[in-house]
């Protein structure tokens, strides 16, 4: 071969070689972006893929397959060289990967290098083994006959990137366990070092979030108080707040105890055994993965039997199936309720609410009276502040006292929070994913009557069977409070369609978008000044990866 030309076809096989290793890191990398959105559960990763089958082979594959076909066909070097260039082109020009908007970056926590490490391991065994095979293969010159072998591992890798990221995960499962129990003693321990501690656990369908940062802005009035931050409802993120932020000052520490399976609390529990637990309610979220509201109220109630021998209970008596937990708690039940229910210790009356707020009276288990503000939308909030209103009252504070810290309370972040652009209002509940919650953020929109109404949703998911119909509903009700309806995802949000066109909602104020970024360019050049916009559920990225 002259020389010129090997030279020429070496450096096109580099060229080639470093194109398909940063194409293969892009391509993993967001793959490993959708496991840490799983919360890096083998299964849950598994489902994700097994529901995007057919997008998992991009055109690039099939593009550079034919080109290393013909490459065998056509062993010379020269034709070597062009399909090494023509490899180039196609795996560069594939920006699939990169060009991906994503809402929550993949954050590379000691866990995700752990498990990229593995999977770049992994993917580069294709690689090696082609590598190997064309250069025993082919000493000298001959090299470029194999080209194709060698390419042929870099497309492999590739193309299984998500098998690469699964494999890894199972592979790491002993390490990563290992690992999370022992940040599980050494919380436990420091727990079971701090007697003076008081720890408050709130768990719930909806609300949590809420009422965790409620009581802890309550109890504020007369301790010092550490509270979870955002949604750090899972062992790990309890751990991590215990291990790291605990610190010997404290003397209250509140917790919200998620669940997505049956046991989720108990290993709650087991972590960080309370001693007084809020229940706010009992709904249909996580259906997916609970089967039943049976099932859900059962794992819920589980929070009670995880008390401290003794431990204080603060229900919401409107719930039937909340109420009904009462029969397990182990000490002391306090009864919340806005809707008079009978035997309630904290209640409300002369309820009002709107754009500004909610004001109302609260009654306590003494008989006393307190009117109460607060600049939080929705009149479900009131039972959220009720709730909170138990645990000071538990705690030895005063209604006046308690009356001060809830006129305080900002608004939680993407909880009906209010914002204001240049031109319209935004009612931001993006987190916001279950039935209940949806249909008071709505009614809350309509409460805004200044200008024109939108809401933006891609609906709500991990409903099981009542998936369809709870959606359906959901349009039922936005046609009755909102004037234009933007929905993410054509086939997702079919049954918010049906709704709407049932109520006989227009069809041109019907629209639906491939993404919230389109949605927002919408809403940029369309509402004016004293528009109103709520923004409900926000799915997270792996919903709308494709």
């Amino acid at each position: 071969m002259d020389a010129t030309l090997s030279f020429l076809l070496y450096g096109l096989i580099l060229v080639a070689s470093l194109t398909a290793a940063w194409r293969a890191w892009q391509r993993l990398r967001f793959f490993l972006h959708m496991m840490q959105l799983e919360t890096y559960k083998p299964p849950r990763f598994a489902a994700w893929l097994s529901a995007r089958v057919r997008s998992l082979i991009r055109v690039s594959h099939g593009l550079g397959a034919v080109l290393l076909a013909a490459s065998a066909l056509f062993p010379g070097a020269g034709a070597q060289s062009i399909v090494a260039l023509g490899w180039s082109i196609a795996f560069a020009s594939s920006r699939h990967y990169q060009g991906f908007q994503v809402k929550k970056p993949i954050v590379f926590t000691a866990r995700m290098k752990r498990l990229a490490g593995a999977a770049i391991g992994l993917g580069l065994l294709p690689v090696l083994a082609g590598g190997i095979v064309a250069w025993t293969s082919a000493p000298g010159t001959r090299l470029p006959v194999y080209l194709p072998v060698y390419l042929g591992g870099w497309l492999i890798a590739d193309l299984l990137a998500p098998l690469w990221v699964l494999l890894g995960a199972y592979i790491m499962l002993p390490v990563e366990r290992a690992l999370q129990n022992r940040f599980k003693k050494q919380a436990q321990d420091t727990l079971k070092n701090r007697q003076d501690l008081q720890v408050i656990a709130v768990t719930g369908s909806y609300g949590k979030t809420s009422v965790k940062f409620i009581v802890a802005e309550i109890l504020r009035q007369r301790f010092n108080v550490l509270a979870t931050p955002g949604s750090y409802n899972t062992p790990m993120g309890i751990c991590l707040v215990v291990n790291n932020q605990l610190k010997p000052e404290h003397q209250m520490l509140v917790l919200e105890m998620g669940m997505r399976y049956r046991g989720d609390i108990r290993e709650l529990c087991q972590i960080a055994a309370p001693d007084l637990g809020i229940v706010t309610a009992v709904g249909p979220a996580h259906l997916e993965t609970m089967g039943s509201i049976e099932a859900i109220a059962l794992e819920k109630g589980d929070l009670l039997e995880g008390l401290k021998p003794g431990g204080v209970s603060v229900l919401n008596a409107d719930d039937p199936r909340v109420e009904a937990m009462a029969s397990r708690a182990p000490g002391k039940v306090w009864r919340v309720s806005t809707e008079g229910a009978a035997g309630a210790d904290i209640a409300a009356h002369d309820i009002a609410y709107g754009p500004d707020g909610v004001s109302f009276t609260v009654r306590d288990e003494t008989g006393a009276e307190h009117a109460f503000s607060a600049r939080l939308l929705g009149k479900h909030n009131v039972l959220n502040i009720l709730l909170g209103v138990a645990v000071g009252r538990q705690y030895g504070l005063r209604l006046r006292q308690i009356a001060h810290a809830v006129a305080r309370l900002e608004p939680i972040e993407h909880r009906l929070q209010l914002r204001r652009t240049g031109t319209y209002t935004i009612i931001d509940d993006a987190f916001n994913a279950n039935p209940v919650g949806a249909r008071h953020a709505v009614e809350v929109l309509g409460a805004f009557t200044g200008g024109k109404r939108a809401i933006v949703t891609p609906g709500m998911v991990e409903l099981g069977p009542r998936q369809e119909e709870e959606n359906r509903i959901l349009g039922e009700c936005i046609a009755g409070h909102a004037d234009l309806a933007l929905l993410i995802g054509r086939e997702q949000t079919r049954p918010i369609q049906e709704g709407l066109r049932g109520k006989q909602f227009p069809e041109d104020r019907i629209l639906v978008f491939d993404s919230f970024f389109d949605a927002r360019t919408y809403l940029d050049t369309h509402l004016q000044q004293g528009d109103t916009v709520l923004f409900e559920n926000d799915l997270p990225d792996q919903y709308n990866a494709r």
